[in-house]
């Protein structure tokens, strides 16, 4: 049963909305609120909108209700900023609209494009968008732009703060800003004159404080999305600039972003890689350092754990089991439109490391089978290591950034900080050209005990991070839930001012995704917790990353092979803890529809994952448990009389086919839309295009 004021706020949306697209029962709030974090909120609502008109009638309506609103694209966010207990508002199908402009140069995006998508329509051209984070495959332009997503290859020189040209915001009294139309910027600067105002007031603020300003400075040298984007006070004097460079790792807590242009990079034709194994992580490191000054695409860096979580990939080098306890790897990539060129970058990156030798020797190469096993190892880290864990658990991950010169001081400082805490599967890998490390782990959040140990786990990594190595607490993965309590600790008590001055400019409500990034609760990142309950062996190691997504033909009709899993999940918790069986009665009346019957059960979605995990065997699997008796019982007679039921199936294909060849095909579609509907559905529609009957096939006659 809905609040009042969600159930007013329900009422007047569906006057101009599909009801069908505003969501309130209990699987599908569960299913939908869902997002890649460890966190879990459900929403009262989840509005599935369609276009511009509908999000400014949503927040017009949600401002006057007082009723908060989260936006979300794909829900890959692993840090808690796209979860919502109040209404979320999903901005995926209908907003899948693009534009090439200036030649080529630049490209308007709406959020609901997969990253890899928008590289898709600049391919042709031998360009793509800055950004290239390793969730680019699932990963959407709305949240992109929300966390200011980098990656592998773009540092900071090219992730999405460097290369956003435009943007078009809906605020929350639901103006619009455009920054690529004139008109509307002189319209928004006449009407918005308080707006702008606080916004200079903030750039002069942080421009006459000398410390503040080279604090700002110092701190985005190296990747950092710790808090909002402050430096757009430091880099530009336009308000609009300013405004239109917040929003790039707002993480949806100043405004909902309706589209975004990007200028594009260039997308070199020839790519080559090696993995450089080196028999230290500190060797790794001091390699690092020196290929910053090389002509190299990318750097990441794999400790020995991470390396040991792909040994048993099919394509995975047979020596990779081999290898000490001490050895950390470096996936060093080179591109350029020439091969010559290639290929003298290769020898310059040899000359560069020389000094520093390596396990083994190593080969840089472009056969397609090895090139995309070393990036599939690398990108697919994240969820591959989360298959490791144990059953219950959760996999958290972090990254964190540190002055390049620091890098293997800090590695080996949070190994021993993983081993003072017992957290024995931890790794690390990541960005090592620009100091940006991952930290993935798993954790129990069952007990007391195990909370309080991730707790002291995170306040040290703190301390670590921000006053022993004067680093980035967040590198490009956004603050979230998990680290706002942490943003005043790393910028310390100016900085955090200005950014809740920030919010409360473009939120003066509190309204817009609350709670998330300016969080004055310090145990926020202890709250809401995500259950990870065991449901079935086929699923049990799936972390919720959501890369299944794209790949499913169900999705956007009823659930995501992730929400399945979700939706599986809850129903076994609820059946274990028996706590709440109205809650799982109004599940389970929806959940033959959602989650099987409408599951292709083709196995795509496991083409896709990490860790291969196959929702349509799954379903496969439900399936068969779900039944009632009736049900098998007549499988198992059809099973057991295929020729009986082959025969009486012809025979009545011929029939009807007769009954069309009378009737006609406008009487014979009126009398099966009556018999569909007088049936409640038991009987098929029948369509043109149902063929007719075949003959029996004489199994002795002779060819």
């Amino acid at each position: 049963m809905l609040a009042p004021s969600y159930q007013k706020l329900k009422d007047i949306l569906s006057k101009s909305i599909d009801p069908k697209r505003i969501l309130t029962n209990p699987l599908q709030t569960l299913a939908y609120g869902t997002d890649a974090s460890f966190y879990r909120l459900i929403p009262q609502i989840v509005i599935l909108a369609h276009n511009e008109a509908e999000v400014v009638e949503i927040i017009r309506q949600a401002t006057k209700l007082g009723i908060a609103l989260t936006f979300r694209a794909a829900g890959t966010s692993l840090s808690g900023q796209a979860i919502t207990d109040s209404v979320l508002v999903v901005a995926t199908h209908g907003w899948k609209n693009f534009e090439l402009l200036d030649n080529n140069q630049k490209i308007k995006l709406e959020p609901g494009i997969v990253g890899a998508r928008a590289n898709i329509f600049l391919a042709p051209h031998g360009l793509k968008i800055g950004p290239d984070p390793a969730s680019i495959g699932a990963a959407m332009i709305g949240g992109i732009v929300a966390n200011n997503a980098s990656g592998m290859c773009c540092g900071t020189a090219q992730n999405s703060y460097q290369t956003i040209a435009n943007v078009r915001i809906i605020l929350h009294d639901g103006t619009i800003l455009d920054t690529a139309d004139i008109n509307n910027v002189t319209a928004f600067k006449k009407n918005q004159t308080v707006l702008i105002q606080e916004i200079e007031n903030l750039r002069d603020t942080i421009k006459d404080d000398e410390i503040l300003y080279h604090l700002i400075k110092n701190k985005f040298k190296i990747k950092n999305t710790t808090g909002y984007s402050i430096n757009a006070f430091v880099d530009y004097e336009d308000p609009i600039e300013i405004i239109k460079h917040l929003m790039v790792g707002s993480e949806g807590t100043l405004a909902f972003i309706s589209n975004v242009t990007f200028k594009t990079v260039i997308d070199e034709k020839h790519k080559s890689c090696s993995l450089l194994i080196f028999k230290t992580i500190q060797d790794a490191c001091n390699a690092t350092i020196l290929l910053k000054s090389a002509p190299v695409a990318a750097v990441e860096l794999l400790d020995r754990e991470s390396i040991r979580s792909v040994e048993n990939d099919p394509d995975a080098p047979a020596y990779f089991k081999t290898l000490p306890e001490s050895a950390c790897a470096l996936l060093v990539e080179c591109r350029d439109n020439d091969l010559v060129i290639l290929h003298h970058k290769q020898e310059q990156i040899r000359l560069k490391i020389q000094s520093i030798p390596t396990y083994a020797e190593y080969e840089f190469t472009s056969d397609p089978q090895q090139y995309y096993f070393n990036w599939k190892a690398r990108k697919g880290l994240l969820p591959t290591v989360g298959g490791l864990r144990k059953n219950g658990t959760s996999v958290i991950i972090e990254d964190v950034a540190f002055p390049l010169p620091q890098l293997a001081d800090a590695c080996l400082a949070m190994k021993e900080l993983f081993q003072k805490h017992e957290y024995h599967d931890a790794v690390l890998f990541g960005h090592a050209l620009e100091g940006n490390l991952h930290l993935v782990f798993s954790q129990d959040f069952s007990n007391q005990t195990e909370v309080d140990r991730y707790e002291k786990l995170m306040s040290e990594l703190a301390i670590l991070v921000v006053d022993r190595f004067n680093g980035s607490l967040k590198a490009e993965h956004g603050t979230g839930r998990n680290m706002a309590p942490f943003v005043e600790k790393e910028w310390g008590t100016k900085a955090y001012e200005i950014m809740k001055r920030i919010k409360n400019i473009f939120d003066p409500n509190n309204k817009i995704n609350p709670d998330v990034l300016i969080n004055p609760d310090p145990k926020a990142h202890l709250k809401n917790l995500k259950p990870m309950p065991e449901s079935h062996a086929i699923v049990d190691k799936c972390m919720e990353c959501g890369f299944c997504e794209p790949h499913c033909v169900s999705e956007g009709l009823t659930l995501s092979p992730r929400q399945r899993i979700v939706i599986a999940r809850e129903i076994s918790r609820l059946e274990e803890s028996n706590d709440n069986p109205e809650r799982l009665a109004a599940i389970r009346k929806d959940v033959a529809y959602q989650l099987d019957e409408t599951c292709a059960t083709d196995g795509l979605c496991a083409l896709a994952c990490p860790v291969y995990i196959d929702t349509g065997k799954f379903v496969k699997t439900w399936r068969a448990n779900e039944l009632n008796t009736s049900a098998k019982k007549t499988a198992s007679y059809i099973g057991s009389h295929m020729a009986v039921t082959t025969s009486v199936m012809r025979s009545g294909l011929k029939i009807v086919s007769f009954f069309h060849s009378i009737f006609g095909t406008n009487i014979m579609t009126a009398l099966s839309n009556l018999s569909h509907f007088v049936t409640f559905g038991k009987v098929p529609k029948w369509i043109p295009e149902m063929p007719k009957g075949a003959n029996k096939i004489n199994m002795n006659q002779k060819h």
